[in-house]
């Protein structure tokens, strides 16, 4: 089959659908939209970009179109999504198949304000985006139920076993009904999937297309063997030609100090990491996905769901700790038939673990060895003109404070003794009496008071986050 019709999407779909420029089914669509359209439990695997979202879009918006209107604080359907990049990437992409089928929907997650995400379930939600955690906290509240969920999605299983939600996850579908769809989607699935599977998932449907071992045509893998004093100059040469691109640090200082470090040499750089709150996140990805940044600097956070097209190049500045991460990192490229690089940089230290992992991700890379900061293959890999144009500064550790010699505490206790009243060390110290006591207490006091109220105030000001119209808006579309 090779239409969306034939599939048996309905018609206001594959408009909506071709209003976005999207016409030909990928091969995860076509294998699992017969079997989900017809309300069968399904599981689908297929790497990074093969376009597993629209294939479980596209049932679960089908399916709801009844003209149904869902009951206050009761969705009808559930998506779970291990992080809220990722909530927000499906909302996106739903908003507009949900606006045709005249369906409500809503985000869910934690590291902003719970009321608008009350207010909008007391209304009454058709589909509900949400993290486990959240909406966990809103159900024990009594602010949800998930009495009348018809369609259960799980995106990303693999990733919410690797942090740990499948206990919610677990939780959260026992609340579902027990004759309800199920449908889980990854770019791999591991065995603690299988026993989530083989627990609620009823004569399942397992389709595999574009597995995550399976080779992308279009995309090139490159190893550079470097000395570690190279690192960031080698990273600015590389980001600082033109296109996007997206490198990933192991850590969240990481990430934050190598932003820091490619805008200092002139290459526009935002970092995306779990120390930012909500407001930070979005504000960077949005200089992202405008250009007005070209380089992200990211933990694994944003290995799953951001959809940025158009990014040319993948950095590992630091390799990851296994090859799932590795093949969801290097899915932010080469996406949707596009041509893609990933650069994995390697120490000496690390040659026997990247040799493993990139093994068991089952890809060859080339690998190449540099002996300075310049190499011809930076060019290849990252041609064009270089932005950046300043010095290379390397953060430098403080330097740690001299030792305090005996002479100079001598002379400062001295001072001190005298600003108390004594000139010499065994002179005792002039005792306080009540008053002044007593008036110190209430100074001291008075001012906590103030700290108190003036804390109280800015926690009583800050606002319940309304959602962008960028895809976190709600309301029946």
């Amino acid at each position: 089959m090779s239409s969306f019709s034939e599939l048996g999407v309905p018609a206001r779909l594959t408009d909506a659908l071709s209003e976005l420029g999207i016409r030909t089914p990928t091969p995860i669509q076509s294998a699992t939209l017969p079997d989900s359209l017809a309300g069968r439990d399904v599981l689908g695997r297929g790497r990074t970009g093969s376009g597993k979202t629209y294939a479980f879009l596209l049932p679960l918006v089908a399916r709801l179109a009844d003209g149904r209107r869902p009951r206050p604080t009761a969705p009808r359907a559930l998506i779970l999504a291990p992080t809220r990049e990722l909530v927000g990437q499906i909302e996106t992409a739903l908003a507009p198949l949900a606006g045709v089928a005249g369906l409500t929907t809503h985000t869910v997650f934690g590291g902003v304000g719970q009321n608008p995400q009350v207010n909008a379930l007391r209304r009454g939600v058709d589909i509900v985006i949400a993290c486990p955690g959240r909406l966990e906290d809103l159900i024990q509240q009594g602010h949800c139920t998930l009495d009348d969920v018809r369609i259960t999605v799980l995106d990303e299983a693999d990733h919410m076993a690797d942090l740990g939600f499948l206990p919610a996850v677990r939780r959260l579908l026992s609340r579902t009904p027990r004759d309800g769809q199920r449908l889980l989607f990854s770019a791999t699935l591991d065995g603690a999937i299988d026993a989530l599977v083989r627990q609620f998932l009823t004569a399942p449907v397992t389709h595999e297309a574009d597995s995550a071992q399976s080779p992308v045509a279009t995309m090139t893998h490159h190893v550079l063997h470097i000395e570690r004093e190279h690192r960031l100059a080698i990273l600015a040469d590389l980001t600082g030609a033109a296109g996007r691109t997206v490198v990933f640090t192991r850590t969240k200082h990481g990430a934050k100090g190598l932003a820091r470090q490619l805008n200092r040499s002139g290459v526009p750089a935002v970092e995306l990491h779990g120390n930012l709150g909500q407001n930070a996140r979005l504000r960077n990805l949005d200089a992202f996905h405008s250009g007005e940044a070209s380089v992200l600097v990211a933990t694994d956070i944003a290995a799953r769901g951001i959809h940025v097209d158009d990014v040319a190049l993948v950095i590992h500045a630091d390799p990851p700790a296994e090859h799932k991460a590795y093949l969801h990192r290097s899915g932010r490229t080469a996406r949707a038939g596009n041509a893609g690089t990933v650069v994995t940089l390697m120490t000496s230290e690390q040659v026997r673990d990247v040799r493993d992992l990139t093994r068991a991700a089952g890809i060859t890379p080339t690998t190449t060895r540099l002996q300075g900061a310049t190499h011809p293959i930076l060019l290849e890999l990252a041609p064009g003109e270089r932005r950046s144009r300043r010095p290379i500064v390397q953060d430098k550790p403080v330097a740690p404070r001299p030792a305090k010699s005996a002479g100079n505490a001598q002379r400062r206790g001295g001072e001190q003794r005298r600003r108390e009243g004594s000139g010499a060390p065994g002179a005792p110290k002039p005792r306080r009496t009540k008053t002044s006591s007593a008036k110190q207490t209430s100074t001291q006091g008075g001012a906590s008071a103030r700290r108190g109220a003036e804390a109280g105030a800015g926690a009583g000001k800050a606002p319940g986050r309304r959602h962008s119209a960028a895809g976190f808006s709600s309301g029946r579309r």
